[in-house]
């Protein structure tokens, strides 16, 4: 079949790769002018990397599997709230994997024959009838297809066309800011990683992850009013902010330059999609089910998706397309849901101050161990 997938970010690539090698003819569309992936790092969950697995791209993150530390909650002195057991985790659900995004997509993408992608074609809207799909860039025709993927991403145009009825991203009223750097000499922080510190004085946070043998990879989550401020400005706020927080903290965000660090105001869909399918048109990763990053699931709910549409769509003709999608959805949507709304609760959660905060660090303190392990492993499982 000729199957376009639109947007070349982790999820896109990934399904283009898995739809070519199962013989499909696939276009892959981006919008900017070189396929790459900018960016600091990203964890990848064990079910996201089991979905790699399937599609055969997993080489790469395997490669790069974290040391089995025991991660868990602190508060921002770096005192135990929650621990988890990395090493009984790892082996009921197998490893976590904090990578450069941009290595990822470079192994991502390397399966795929270049003459596959069209670089610098936007995608504007899609005009469907029974038998295909048309695609529209700079509006005009650039080809048909019998099935297309939309993984533009979670600002998706083509969501908004697809589901006009649907009010869309809804802002959380937080700031993330994301760096990554080599570890600095001197520096012990084998204490805290796959840690993240909370401080039930702000509702800030400050999350910890080694990134292969050299690299660490730190984001923060704090309040946002207004729009959110340009690099220098809010590392310099969130040096202030976590200038009495453990010593490790401020000095890795000190050590990191302005360049080196993103900042995103934290957006998630206001609720789930009705569907994820149009007929011929399936959407796929943050285009789909964009959630807040509370459960570090959004690379590898993406990951599932293109395994899933891979797998559906294997062998099918383009009779078959609206079906197949069909059964994508009914995989797909009814698990993604689940997460989008235990990661709005998570981040309600985690973001609390006060006599809320103070409750949820007592009752955390007195989880038990396996308890959490457990907990975290049921989210794991595909």
């Amino acid at each position: 079949m000729r199957v376009v997938v639109v947007g070349a970010g982790l999820g896109g690539v990934a399904a283009a790769v898995g739809l070519h090698r199962r013989g499909h003819e696939v276009t892959l569309y981006e919008r900017g002018a070189e396929l790459r992936e900018a960016g600091t790092a990203v964890v990848v969950m064990p079910n996201g990397v089991r979905a790699l697995d399937e599609l055969g791209l997993s080489d790469y993150v395997r490669g790069q599997a974290m040391p089995a530390v025991n991660g868990g909650l602190r508060d921002w002195r770096g005192r135990p709230l929650l621990v988890t057991d990395a090493v009984q985790a790892q082996r009921t659900v197998g490893p976590s994997v904090a990578v450069s995004r941009a290595e990822l997509h470079q192994a991502l993408r390397g399966p795929l024959p270049a003459g596959l992608v069209r670089t610098a074609t936007p995608v504007q809207r899609l005009e469907s009838d029974h038998a295909e799909v048309t695609v529209i860039s700079d509006g005009r025709p650039v080809t048909r297809a019998d099935a297309v993927i939309v993984a533009d991403g979670i600002g998706s145009a083509l969501r908004g066309r697809l589901f006009p009825r649907h009010p869309g991203l809804r802002r959380a009223g937080r700031l993330d800011l994301r760096g990554m750097l080599p570890t600095p000499s001197g520096l012990d922080v084998s204490e805290f990683l796959a840690c993240i510190m909370i401080d039930r004085r702000t509702g800030a946070m400050f999350g910890l992850f080694p990134v292969g043998e050299s690299h660490l990879y730190w984001f923060t989550d704090s309040a946002l009013h207004g729009p959110p401020p340009p690099a220098r400005e809010a590392r310099g706020d969130m040096l202030s902010l976590t200038a009495d927080w453990h010593p490790v903290v401020p000095a890795l965000i000190e050590a990191t330059l302005p360049a080196d660090i993103y900042v995103d105001a934290i957006a998630c869909l206001a609720g789930p999609l009705p569907s994820f399918t149009i007929g011929r048109v399936a959407l796929l990763g943050d285009a789909a089910h964009a959630m807040t990053p509370d459960l570090g699931q959004g690379a590898s709910q993406a990951f599932e998706d293109a395994a899933a549409v891979t797998r559906h769509l294997a062998g099918a003709e383009p009779a078959d397309v609206e079906e197949r999608l069909l059964r994508y959805d009914a995989e797909r949507r009814p698990r993604t849901s689940r997460l989008m709304l235990a990661s709005s609760r998570q981040s309600w959660l985690m973001s609390r101050t006060g006599a809320t905060a103070w409750l949820r660090d007592a009752v955390l303190r007195a989880t038990p161990r396996g308890m959490a392990t457990r907990r975290l492993a049921s989210m794991w499982h595909v």
